[in-house]
């Protein structure tokens, strides 16, 4: 087992385990424990009191960030000739269709998000046990599909996330950067968990958010109590 440095030991002893904090004390915390050499990315983990087998207790949304996520997403714009100067001028890396459709098919797959219109879907489909496990795959109710291309991925770039719960119950999401100010870090959590909160679903009986924890890449979590936010 690696020993941990002087630093890394001093850092670490700021944080009390079994203390419950706010999530103002949290987003300052989480800069003071992590030390890496590296911008490490901030993540919130949210255990929400949901049975993500039942469809009527999936949550799935989008939020934006107020102060984005501090990552520069590479967006590919999948369109037809007459949407291309759009997404282009709204920011897009990479715009096309047929070409990155057969590139797709060979297996590449270096984005972070695909943005595509209706009329386009019908040509992804053979293509989605190459996107579906990488989470590519463009969706209405993300707002991946859809007609105004070029507000889809300015919001992307702006700091437009999609979050899904996984099947134990748990939302799992990247909130900015260490190099973010500890204000920033907490309004970007707050606008996540108010999301959530909105999307609690009718089915989901008994304490819905049940847990808050927020973590750098290379700190442990930060329990964060629920009724701070």
């Amino acid at each position: 087992m690696a020993r941990l440095s002087k630093k890394r030991r001093e850092a670490l002893s700021k944080l009390d385990k079994n203390k419950v904090y706010t999530l103002e004390e949290a987003a300052k915390l989480v800069k003071e424990i992590s030390n890496a050499k590296f911008d490490e990315s901030i993540d919130i983990a949210v255990r929400l009191g949901v049975d993500p087998r039942k469809a009527n207790q999936m949550v799935r949304g989008v939020v934006t960030l107020p102060h984005g996520t501090g990552k520069d997403k590479k967006v590919l714009a999948l369109v037809t000739p007459d949407k291309e100067e759009e997404a282009k001028a709204a920011g897009a890396d990479y715009v096309g269709l047929d070409d990155y459709l057969e590139k797709i098919k060979g297996g590449w797959t270096d984005v972070d998000v695909i943005i595509t219109m209706p009329a386009v879907m019908r040509k992804l489909g053979p293509l989605g046990r190459i996107l579906g496990p990488r989470g590519l795959m463009p969706n209405p109710k993300t707002g991946t599909v859809t007609m105004e291309v070029g507000k889809a991925v300015k919001e992307v770039k702006a700091g437009k996330i999609d979050f899904k719960v996984d099947k134990t119950g748990i939302v799992h999401a990247a909130i900015g950067k260490k190099s973010f100010s500890a204000e920033k870090l907490k309004e970007n959590a707050a606008e996540l968990i108010t999301t959530l909160n909105k999307l609690k679903p009718s089915a989901a009986k008994g304490t819905y958010m049940k847990s808050i924890s927020l973590s750098a890449t290379m700190s442990p979590g930060i329990k964060v109590d629920p009724k701070s936010v």
